[in-house]
């Protein structure tokens, strides 16, 4: 009441409502209890959700999963059910099965969780289908391009139907894949046919791991395109740009570092023989090199996907790092593990920081474009 008899004096003091008025209002705004709870303490239970305040370090990056714990509930069950289907049915059961809870559970009551496990399930089913069905016939030698062909044939059709259906954001990163694969798989059948070589990764290792980085930079240039389309993040767009970066992330990653230590090496096996553990400086910087790179566009288009990607990689890296220099085998794996949680407590603490430093950096046109700093 304090507050409240506060508040309407200094309307009055400052001229926005008279003190008639202020008098006036005190008890009808008392008797409704408007402004009666203003000063109640943010950390009471009983507060409602809705009174709390927006944490600055959130932000609408991720698509979001589960509504309530509802949607956890079903999602346990649609996984033992299909799973059970599977063992009793082979292959027949599942899609049927799929396409009935997808009717329920996506078109008509639009539950986010459900929704990607249905369509994850769809892909591993169709995967599958295409394996058993046709994934042995001419699987080696010249007829290995032909078979990646034929197992990808199935999925952008079906992945097709399944969005134009349900309206998927993952159904349609999917597709988009599916096409990309397609895609590399008959370019290197076409190499092959050109060539004569049986094998053309193996053959060709340097020239394959430029196509195979060129094919990561395309998927990456869609995805940007989705992002950049949505700078708020408010519409599905955004989401189909999540998944587009979830994978897309790893692929830039290890198509670079292999293509950087193909072009060091000039041999088709050393890399493969070696291997990143047994590396030496050369390479553990150069992994570290190409994380910082990736984590630093990570922070400009803000999608952690690029940071987490790496972690893996900057992990070997660093204990390549303290192997070289003697540190005791014993403790490098600790080491190791506490040097790459702090680098990640840091970005994930600081990501907004961090991400306002770096973009700032940047010309205003191309600020302009980025998702809005906060």
């Amino acid at each position: 009441m304090s507050d409240l008899k506060t508040a309407l004096e200094g309307a009055a003091g400052e001229g926005i409502i008279s003190s008639d008025q202020a008098i006036r209002l005190l008890p009808y705004l008392a008797e409704r209890n408007i402004g009666v709870n203003a000063a109640a303490p943010r950390n009471d239970l009983s507060q409602p959700r809705e009174d709390d305040e927006t944490n600055p370090l959130e932000d609408s990056e991720a698509p979001r999963f589960i509504r309530g714990f509802h949607d956890v509930l079903i999602t346990i069950g649609i996984i033992v059910l299909l799973v059970g289907l599977w063992g009793l049915t082979g292959y027949y059961g599942p899609l049927p099965a799929i396409i009935i809870l997808a009717e329920i559970l996506v078109r008509r009551q639009r539950l986010a969780l459900p929704a990607v496990v249905l369509t994850i399930a769809l892909v591993h089913w169709t995967f599958w289908v295409a394996v058993m069905s046709f994934g042995t016939q001419n699987a080696g030698g010249s007829g290995l391009m032909t078979s990646w062909i034929t197992i990808a044939l199935p999925f952008p059709p079906l992945l097709a139907l399944y969005y134009w259906r349900y309206r998927v954001p993952l159904s349609l990163a999917m597709l988009l894949f599916s096409l990309f694969t397609l895609s590399l798989a008959a370019v290197f059948y076409l190499i092959g046919v050109a060539t004569g070589a049986s094998n053309v990764v193996l053959n060709y290792p340097l020239p394959s791991l430029g196509i195979m980085f060129a094919a990561a930079l395309g998927a990456f240039a869609v995805a940007m395109r989705f992002d950049l389309s949505d700078r708020n993040r408010s519409t599905r767009r955004s989401d189909v740009a999540f998944w587009l970066h979830l994978v897309t992330a790893p692929a830039l990653l290890y198509t670079a570092i292999l293509l950087v230590f193909q072009l060091e090496a000039r041999n088709s096996d050393a890399f493969f023989l070696t291997g990143i553990e047994h590396g030496g400086y050369a390479q553990a910087l150069t992994i570290v090199a190409i994380v910082v790179i990736m984590m630093l566009v990570g922070l400009i288009i803000d999608r952690r996907a690029f940071v987490t990607a790496g972690l893996m990689s900057l992990g070997v890296a660093i204990g390549v790092i303290l192997r070289q220099n003697n540190a005791g085998l014993d403790k490098v794996s600790f080491i190791v593990l506490m040097i790459v949680g702090l680098i990640v407590l840091v970005i994930g603490v600081g990501w907004p920081y961090l991400r306002r430093a770096v973009v700032r950096l940047l010309p205003t046109f191309v600020q302009g474009r980025l998702p809005a700093l906060r």
